[in-house]
Formats: C-alpha cells, structure tokens, sequence
C-alpha cells in the first residue's frame, strides 16, 4: 500500500477555506442586493437575455438581512475574495503548482476520454496527475470568472466614476447581467466541484484539510466515477 504523501501546502489548503467562505457570502449577499429591484432592464424598457425578470430570489438563498446590511456584506466580503486570491495565485506561481492548473497539449482530448470514462463509454480510467483533465478545465476557469466577476462589480458600483470599465461590459444593465452570469458560473462550478468530491474522490477531503494523500486512493487507482467504486475496498 503506497504512503501518505503531502498534496496540498498550507498556503493552498488556508486559501481554499477562505475562498469558500467568501465565495458564500458574496453569493448570499448579491442575491439580497439584487431582490432590491430583481430584472435587469431599466423601467419601462426590456432585456433580451433574462426570462425571469421580476421574480425575487428565494428569500432562503439570501444574505445579509436588509439592503443596506447585504450591500455591507457583499462588499467586505469581495475585499476578502480578492486578497485571499492574490495571495493565492502569487503562492501557485512561486512555489510552481501553476504547472498542475493550466491548460496543456492534448487538454482537449484527455477531457473528452474523461468524458467517455463517466457516461460509462470507455472502461478504465484515463491517466491522470494530481488532476484529471476536467479538473484542470475548471481550476484554471475560476480565477478567470472570478476576475469578470470583480470588474464587474466594480463597474456598477462606480458607473459614473470608473465608466470605460463600465462601457468595457455594455454599459451599466449589461455590467449588471454579466455580474450576475459571472455568479451563476461560479455557482455552477462550485457545486460541481463538491458533487465529484463526494461522487468519485472522497479521500481528497483529508488532502484539503491536512494536506495528505494517499495515490492509492486516487480514483485512477480506484477505477472511480460518480457513485461507482467512490472508495476504496477494505483488503
């Protein structure tokens, strides 16, 4: 049986829970500041891209009580966000992680065998790193929604002051739709990245709390996908 090896570095397991904690109450918030007027469109105008306009966010999914507090919220925690990722992205790059994140050769095709390998199409599992192909797609895509996310906001906080951001995103009621597109990504990708960690790799839980990880445990080694083999058979 291989040995508990180091995975994670604190640096990368600390940003982690601050960025999810962040992320929560960024995504609570702006929910609760959007119910304040919940469309897109000015009044008496239309928007072409939202078919629920006028329809409040359930008051379950909010944050921050009032407009006021949520406005408080979102912005202390966008503060947050930004600096726990800077610290983040500076970490990965000089200590060298970057190199398991970006895009590489034959990204594409390795995706697609990943693919196959979950709709049950192919039998084994494809080779993989610390990360499958998927994995790498979705890590390296969030810093980047991430970053629309903030200048976006950023742009309908300040339209008037900061407006060439604003005009860079269609003007205000498109900062505003691509701010909210920007969440529903983030969301997106985030509640993927949990179903598969609980679905396929449930022993990568340890590695983001503590650090360790056992290559045994890999769901390459395991033969893994959603729900199938999830974890390992006791000898």
């Amino acid at each position: 049986m291989s040995e508990t090896k180091k995975r994670h570095h604190l640096v990368v397991r600390i940003t982690h829970w601050v960025n999810a904690i962040a992320l929560t109450i960024m995504i609570g918030s702006g929910l609760r500041i959007f119910n304040a007027y919940p469309a897109f469109a000015r009044k008496g105008e239309t928007f072409c891209c939202y078919p629920f306009e006028g329809h409040r966010i359930p008051e379950w999914l909010t944050f921050g009580g009032w407009l006021a507090g949520a406005r408080n919220w979102h912005f202390a925690s966008m503060w947050l966000l930004v600096v726990n990722g800077l610290v983040y992205l500076g970490f990965i790059y000089l200590h060298g992680e970057w190199r398991d994140l970006v895009p590489r050769r034959g990204l594409a095709r390795d995706a697609w065998e990943m693919i196959k390998f979950y709709l049950v199409l192919r039998r084994d599992h494809p080779h993989q790193d610390k990360h499958n192909a998927i994995q790498r797609l979705v890590y390296f895509s969030m810093p980047i929604v991430g970053l629309v996310a903030v200048l976006s906001g950023i742009a309908i906080w300040k339209p008037v002051q900061l407006s060439p951001l604003t005009a860079v995103f269609g003007g205000f009621v498109w900062a505003r739709y691509w701010h909210f597109l920007a969440m529903v990504v983030l969301v997106a990708l985030s509640l993927g990245h949990v179903f598969m960690v609980f679905a396929v790799d449930p022993y990568s839980l340890r590695s983001i709390i503590t650090g360790g990880y056992n290559p045994a445990n890999s769901p390459e080694a395991r033969n893994a996908r959603p729900f199938v083999n999830p974890r390992r058979k006791k000898p």
